[in-house]
């Protein structure tokens, strides 16, 4: 039976009226397992305008009590984990364990969000001048709105709407079409925990909603998580229409691995890191670099032979490492990616195409792909893929590893692989890409943190979640204060000194 999925405003669930519905898959099935409505502008102004009138009472209230409803909608989630991890896996393909860190790395952020009261302090200075005290204060923006990609359906939502409730926003989140259920879920959780109506709503929709966010005049700010190409274009288009926005792109993160590396906790590292999630990370390692020859040679062979022991399967399966990929489209985009490697020169190792699952044969398979003696001018190598495929591109000496990182289009994560403390802090120093790995391959910083790429993968001046994310969903507001003293000074036309 197909399930049909609505609109969540106003603390409730509201049909869609546009009449455009797109399809959610079962990707291990490849069947539709449920409808979710697309809105029209129209619709999406009426989302606008319920986060509109919702908001000025919650950004009233105290930072502690906002906390409080925050810390409840925790527990809610932690209460109903393993429920929101099937649902997760079951319109994204992700593993249950995979599924279950998605929500977990999600809500840690809100954890560190209820922090607010001491996030959101201003500062002061007493005797600033003579008789006169300064400070500030942070106040909330109002309507702010999320754009959130189907890789991460619970984490990348939570990123946003945590930091943005604590600091007194009230929130639009507009989800990936393709996973829209668990979304949908938390703002129930959200409700449950004591949420004013129209304070966290979900709209779904495609890009005549995104538009429709962004052209509206009552949207403060908008965060993204996507492609590049899209993440250029929201930034840009939220610009002209005046409102903050941070965009976070695509990534062809690397990892080095030094001469002197440990090979096999190298290798097991790429393994986990390159087609976890069926790759569909932006912070997956899809291109190793080992250093020298012998390096490499011996690093493919670690490689082989854990492929050839990894398990592609359901995503409910418990003995799964990974699951389908996304969509049929998906699917197609990869193998294309594959065979373009074959007809650039690469040498393909391990070729995942043509994988089919026992009970399962109509699923969205790609399996683990390797490719080695990969160059920098093929486009599996320049392009991201989002898919299991892992490139190694040799490097002859740690100067062309740091180049390789360094010169690519992307700039998101890096990881480096070695024993040896002055490699590691010149790396560290030196790469040019926002977040690093040092013998850790996926270097997603803790809560308390900012995550954000460089170059074309990321565009705004403000990263996502940690202090970051209350400057970017809080407007400064200074106060010069003085009070009478009794003595009366006359009329001045001279610039105010500090002195």
């Amino acid at each position: 039976m197909v399930r049909e999925l609505s609109h969540y405003v106003g603390g409730q669930h509201v049909d869609g009226t546009s009449g455009r519905f797109a399809d959610v898959y079962d990707p291990c099935a490849g069947q539709v397992q449920a409808r979710v409505p697309l809105a029209s502008s129209d619709e999406v102004r009426n989302v606008v305008a319920a986060a509109e009138k919702a908001q000025p009472e919650w950004g009233a209230m105290n930072p502690q009590r906002r906390a409080r409803i925050l810390l409840k909608f925790v527990d809610l989630v932690n209460r109903d984990l393993d429920e929101l991890a099937a649902l997760l896996s079951s319109e994204h393909g992700k593993t249950l364990a995979d599924a279950r860190g998605d929500i977990q790395r999600g809500v840690e952020v809100v954890e560190f969000a209820a922090g607010a009261p001491h996030l959101l302090k201003g500062e002061f200075s007493d005797s600033a001048g003579a008789g006169i005290d300064v400070h500030s204060m942070r106040q909330p923006l109002g309507v702010v709105a999320g754009i959130t990609p189907f890789n991460f359906p619970a984490m990348i939502p939570l990123w946003k709407a945590g930091p943005a409730l604590a600091a007194g926003n009230s929130f639009v989140l507009k989800p990936s079409e393709r996973d829209p259920s668990v979304p949908l879920r938390l703002a129930e959780l959200f409700t449950e925990a004591g949420l004013p109506d129209g304070v966290f709503n979900v709209v779904n929709g495609d890009k005549e909603a995104v538009d429709a966010l962004l052209e509206d005049p009552r949207v403060q700010a908008v965060g993204f998580v996507g492609s590049t190409p899209i993440a250029q274009y929201i930034y840009a288009t939220a610009a002209a229409h005046g409102k903050r926005a941070q965009c976070f792109g695509g990534a062809k993160n690397h990892m080095v691995i030094m001469p002197d590396a440990d090979l096999d906790m190298a290798a097991d590292a790429l393994i986990g890191a390159g087609y976890g999630s069926a790759g569909e990370r932006c912070m997956a390692i899809s291109v190793a670099v080992p250093v020298g020859k012998a390096t490499a040679d011996a690093l493919v062979a670690r490689l082989r032979e854990r492929i050839a022991g990894l398990k592609v399967g359901h995503s409910l399966a418990k003995d799964s490492d990974f699951g389908p990929v996304v969509a049929a489209s998906a699917k197609e985009r990869i193998e294309g990616y594959i065979q373009s490697g074959v007809d650039a020169g690469a040498t393909l190792v391990e070729d995942g195409r043509g994988l089919t699952v026992d009970g399962c044969e109509g699923g969205f398979w790609v399996g683990p792909t390797l490719f080695d003696n990969v160059t920098k001018d093929m486009a599996i190598y320049r392009e991201e893929i989002f898919g299991p495929v892992l490139s190694v591109l040799r490097a002859e000496d740690y100067d062309e590893a740091l180049r390789l990182c360094s010169e690519h289009e992307f700039g998101n994560g890096v990881a480096i692989f070695t024993r040896d403390g002055d490699s590691a802090r010149d790396f560290a120093s030196r790469v040019q890409v926002g977040m690093v790995g040092i013998n850790v391959p996926i270097p997603v910083p803790i809560a308390y943190y900012t995550f954000g790429g460089w170059k074309a993968s990321g565009f705004g001046d403000l990263n996502q979640h940690g202090a970051d994310a209350f400057r970017f969903y809080t407007k400064t507001k200074t106060v010069t204060t003085r009070w009478p003293s009794g003595i009366r000074t006359g009329a001045s036309f001279v610039m105010p000194e500090g002195s």
